[in-house]
């Protein structure tokens, strides 16, 4: 069985439904969502001087990995020591670099990378702040400042996002991210393996290789939002769609109008790298930047096509929920249907109109069929002739049938 149905149960629905609404439409399962995130980041920087840096206290202690590279040499390490790294970094001029920071938990190492590689106050407040939608920017010497959306459909059917922050320099990038996990490792394997071309292009191909990496795994999230969709349609075809599976079509429809916000910063960004100068961006690269172009509009494509479905299933939903009241409207109106012309009789028979009059008279008019030995035979055996007819029509007419 599949992560899909395995949280399409009935079970986990119910236990998902018993939360609060408010909660239930903003908080993941599990930690704070990405919303109460932002909304506490921006909280932090309320009133600052712009450029003060700030982390948040739940932001993790970071870690310090440096791959250095050229055709003739590679080097892969985890740091412990800060110093340790910008030393080896130093002492390596004529190599490529690749500083990956991964978690923002310890200010002054922030601020001495800032001072060390002449990074921006801004651009650092920007990266620190971690809510900031895909961009690029340049700055001093031709140098870029770029920022991504890594996106992923978790096991929680839902789509967790998190910000990848790029700084180019002359032979060298340095990467920030808050997560310890992200979708990188194909492009540590390409640098890792002996024939990879990222050893043989200018450092700037690199952060193409990055970016081409998010904007690969944007298909995943979507196949896994499009599995998802099928899953909930089918259940609606097999007749076990309820209130719960409507509710899990709005939320899943929050997540797709979600991921096409951003997609979309995604593709401006790449469009204003092929609008730069030569000088920075050299044309070389703009021809591996537009492969990634046309996959952000791949991207914003799925993202309508499945905005449609959904609008689609709700429609469906809704239908369904129709013809189901229709069927049981339906049940009922035979039952009443049946009954009517009985209760009919029987409140006819049981009117109390005497047939002998107090002084003896005999009113003719009255009712004579009360005294007769087989009167009530005889009309249980008409109510059951008229709910044979009936019965006859109704199913010569279809009304029966589940057709």
């Amino acid at each position: 069985m599949s992560d899909t149905d395995n949280f399409l149960d009935d079970s986990l629905i119910t236990t998902e439904t018993t939360a609060p609404d408010s909660m239930a439409a903003d908080q993941p399962m599990g930690g704070i969502s990405d919303r109460a995130a932002t909304r506490q980041a921006r909280e932090l920087s309320v009133g600052e001087r712009p450029g003060t840096l700030t982390v948040r206290e739940d932001s993790l202690a970071p870690r310090l990995f440096l791959i250095s590279y050229d055709e003739q040499f590679f080097e892969e390490k985890e740091y412990t020591s800060y110093d340790e790294m910008l030393a080896f970094f130093h002492a390596h001029p004529q190599q490529r670099h690749w500083i990956d920071v991964r978690g923002y938990g310890d200010l002054p190492l922030m601020e001495r990378l800032m001072q060390d590689f002449d990074l921006h106050p801004l651009q650092m407040e920007d990266v620190l702040g971690d809510y900031q939608r895909a961009k690029v920017e340049q700055f001093d010497d031709n140098r870029l400042f770029m920022v991504s959306r890594m996106t992923e459909f978790t096991t929680l059917l839902e789509i967790d996002d998190d910000q990848l922050s790029i700084f180019t320099g002359p032979n060298y990038i340095i990467s920030f991210q808050d997560d310890y996990d992200d979708c990188l490792d194909t492009v540590r394997i390409r640098i890792r393996s002996g024939f990879s071309k990222i050893k043989q292009k200018p450092v700037l191909y690199l952060a193409y290789a990055l970016t081409d990496v998010v904007l690969d795994h944007y298909y995943p999230t979507m196949a896994a939002i499009g599995d998802y969709i099928e899953t909930l349609e089918e259940r609606i075809f097999k007749g076990r769609a309820d209130r719960r599976v409507l509710n899990r079509i709005l939320h899943i429809k929050k997540d797709i109008v979600r991921f096409r916000r951003l997609v979309y910063p995604e593709r401006e960004k790449i469009a204003e790298i092929l609008r730069m100068p030569d000088d920075v961006i050299p044309e070389e690269m703009k021809l591996y930047f537009k492969d990634c172009y046309d996959h952000a509009i791949q991207a914003m494509d799925l993202a309508e096509s499945y905005r449609e479905s959904v609008s689609s299933l709700v429609d469906l939903y809704l239908s369904d929920q129709s013809n189901r009241m229709n069927e049981v409207m339906k049940v009922l109106t035979i039952i009443s249907s049946i009954f009517i012309p009985l209760s009919f009789v029987v409140g006819l028979y049981g009117m109390n109109f005497q047939r002998e009059a107090p002084d003896g008279t005999i009113n003719r008019l009255n009712m004579p069929e009360l005294y007769q030995p087989w009167g009530y035979p005889v009309l249980l055996s008409i109510l059951v002739v008229i709910v044979a007819f009936q019965l006859i029509y109704f199913y010569r007419k279809g009304w029966l049938s589940n057709r």
